[in-house]
């Protein structure tokens, strides 16, 4: 991933939202890192199935966990 100076950042702005790598660029300020510029993904494809064995499910997802009667 590149490391690019905030001033440096700031003089070629343009030409490197241009050039955008899918990594990003990480932009520093007096060698540490202040912020990350990354691509704005307009595929939502990647999305589906990204969470795949992060989320358990636990109970019926389907109940609002309150017991009704519809007739009372």
């Amino acid at each position: 991933m590149q490391k690019i100076n905030a001033s440096k950042f700031k003089e070629q702005c343009l030409l490197l939202l241009d050039n955008l790598e899918p990594d990003g660029i990480i932009i520093t300020k007096h060698g540490k890192p202040v912020a990350r510029l990354i691509p704005a993904s307009s595929d939502c494809a990647e999305l589906i199935g990204s969470m795949k064995d992060q989320i358990q499910i636990h109970g019926d997802i389907m109940s609002a966990g309150i017991k009704w009667d519809a007739e009372s």
